[in-house]
């Protein structure tokens, strides 16, 4: 049977996408789910998996650019069954072949004591010298026995060891090494096409400003270290860092609403939800994907989306919906060693927070100076539509809420606030 295998649809403003990678070579056989190619979009990277087991035909080269619902390949499913019956065959003749090289005589080698054990051959016990037939019926017709064969290979003589000096001497000079000046030379994928027009035109057209602050993270670490444990036997996943940004940005946006609006034409849409993107680091490019409703979930449903997600990211999963729609950004390059950065915004989005590493410096707490675990953070955003009041005042915010996560209990309120309804 032939199964034809077409480009599927990665979204619906996408009609055309190319043939990133072939993961297998033509005419190789497949079995069923296995992944067989890498297709790009200026979206996205997604996988071509086998229908069935089979043979592929490739009928479109690498990095060719086809319209979606074209076919791709072919598998014929009948050749898997052809394959398997000529695995068959030869593994029933390897047995045959090796039950012949059982057959080879093992006689014993009888101890030596030749003073030829000072140039390295020591005397061992119990050895045993496989012998074929036909090396056993020489020996037999020339009268030579196993210590005549071994001590006729073991003996070095002068004229050897004359040779090997002479070849030593005689032998080249190595070249000198030149030095590498090859270059590499390849073509640019759809996304990172389609990424680097998106930062040129946001360069280009917004009026972007950075903000920066510091928090200190001695109270989400503490907590972190006091309640990892019981996280992970409760809910089977580690507690991370991301999910209290995530949760403090969502309590920061919605006392800064501004913060998460966006330009459509001369109107200012600020929409009442948060759908918070998580930048997300790939082999092919930098993805966000979307933790959508944030203002909704707590940190262990934040922390579990956001391992999902990342685990599709990392896997070529990801669909464009996961990808799409999202209100602001949380970027952290302090998982590659970044102390501090300007991230720049990802349109139609108004603003997007940096997190960096987390250093150990000294600052001033109740008049002492003190060493703390301390993250600058970094809020780039569009000043056409964000004023400087409600950049800082959201890192404030922000910062308030990670030195003190209790306060995501209560919407940004301590718990003697709450208490006291002020």
């Amino acid at each position: 049977m032939i199964f034809e295998i077409k480009i599927p649809s990665p979204g619906e403003s996408i009609t055309e996408v190319e043939i990133g990678k072939w993961l297998v070579e033509n005419g190789s056989i497949v079995i069923k789910d296995q992944e067989i190619a890498e297709i790009e979009s200026d979206k996205a990277t997604l996988s071509l998996t086998a229908p069935a087991n089979g043979k592929l035909k490739i009928a479109v080269k690498e990095g060719e650019r086809v319209a979606v619902g074209t076919v791709v390949c072919t598998l014929d499913s009948d050749e898997a069954f052809k394959t398997k019956e000529s695995d068959s065959i030869l593994l029933s003749k390897e047995s045959v072949q090796k039950s012949e090289v059982e057959k080879i005589n093992v006689l014993p080698v009888p101890n030596s004591k030749s003073t030829e054990t000072k140039l390295g051959f020591p005397d061992e016990k119990n050895h045993q010298i496989k012998l074929t037939p036909a090396a056993k019926a020489v020996m037999e017709e020339e009268g030579l026995s196993i210590d005549d064969l071994l001590n006729g290979l073991r003996r070095i003589s002068r004229k050897d060891v004359e040779l090997v000096l002479t070849m030593q001497k005689n032998e080249p000079s190595k070249p000198a090494i030149e030095k590498n000046r090859e270059e590499d030379s390849v073509a640019m994928s759809p996304l990172r096409r389609k990424l680097s027009q998106r930062l040129v035109a946001v360069k280009n057209e917004t009026a972007m400003l950075t903000t920066f602050n510091e928090i200190d993270m001695s109270q989400v670490m503490e907590l972190r270290k006091a309640y990892q444990q019981l996280f992970v036997d409760k809910y089977k996943i580690k507690l991370g860092f991301m999910s209290f940004f995530t949760k403090a940005v969502s309590v920061a946006l919605s006392k800064h609403p501004t913060i998460n609006s966006m330009i459509d034409g001369d109107n200012i849409i600020t929409p009442h939800y948060h759908d918070i993107g998580i930048a997300v680091q790939t082999p092919k490019g930098l993805m966000v994907p979307i933790i959508r409703n944030a203002e909704t979930k707590n940190i262990e449903g934040i922390e579990r989306e956001i391992k999902e997600l990342a685990e599709k990211a990392r896997d070529k999963k990801l669909t464009i919906q996961e990808m799409t729609g999202g209100t602001f950004t949380i970027t952290n390059g302090g998982v590659f060693g970044s102390l501090m950065s300007t991230p720049i915004l990802n349109p139609p989005q108004s603003a997007i927070l940096g997190m960096h590493s987390i250093k150990d410096r000294p600052i001033a707490v109740n008049g002492k100076v003190e060493i703390r675990p301390m993250m600058y953070v970094a809020l780039s955003y569009d000043h056409r539509i964000i004023d400087g009041k409600d950049s800082v005042g959201f890192l404030v915010n922000l910062k308030e809420l990670i030195e003190n996560p209790a306060k995501l209990l209560f919407d940004g309120k301590s718990p003697e606030e709450q208490l006291l309804g002020l």
